[in-house]
């Protein structure tokens, strides 16, 4: 699946398969590096990122000129440990219906042509194709441009509490309807 998003930068946008794990890992790791805090973002290893691509979600870059410069990772956790559902309340019963709103990162060169809005606005439609009612993201409480963009896109905090080995996470929700 190919997107062409023209009104960004002339970037290419297209779901990632297997063969881009190792340049979605190197993006990662170039652009944590940089930021003030490790506590901003939880990294992912590879095999996560496999699991996310292979059946636990989907994972969508941003290329300019051959290079990824952005990607964002949609979760479909199913009844798995890591299903934000469970802080929510949500019952066992419904956890299939939950999409989590994970991971984006964008390169410093790209940022500020609205990749991140882009990557709510698709992973909400990909989530509602798939029937889910309940879409749930963390943000570190300090990250005010994700924030905003979550607030932006409807989403609601609902607490603050400690996750992902003890990182500060802000807990925002956003039902399906």
């Amino acid at each position: 699946m190919v997107m062409l998003v023209q009104n960004i930068a002339d970037l290419e946008i297209r779901r990632l398969g297997h063969m881009d794990v190792p340049a979605i890992r190197a993006l990662m790791v170039d652009v944590v590096s940089r930021l003030p805090s490790q506590e901003l973002f939880a990294m992912d290893d590879e095999q996560y990122l496999s699991a996310q691509i292979e059946e636990q979600g989907e994972i969508y870059g941003a290329f300019q000129n051959g290079n990824l410069v952005a990607y964002s990772a949609l979760a479909f956790p199913g009844s798995s440990e890591s299903n934000l559902g469970r802080e929510f309340g949500v019952p066992e019963s419904d956890l299939s219906y939950v999409a989590i709103l994970d991971a984006t990162i964008v390169h410093e060169t790209v940022r500020g042509y609205g990749l991140q809005r882009y990557f709510h606005e698709l992973r909400e439609e990909r989530a509602r194709e798939r029937g889910c009612r309940y879409l749930y993201s963390t943000v570190h409480p300090d990250n005010v441009v994700s924030k905003r963009n979550l607030e932006m896109q409807g989403f609601a905090l609902q607490f603050t509490r400690h996750m992902y080995n003890g990182k500060l996470r802000h807990c925002y929700a956003k039902w399906l309807v």
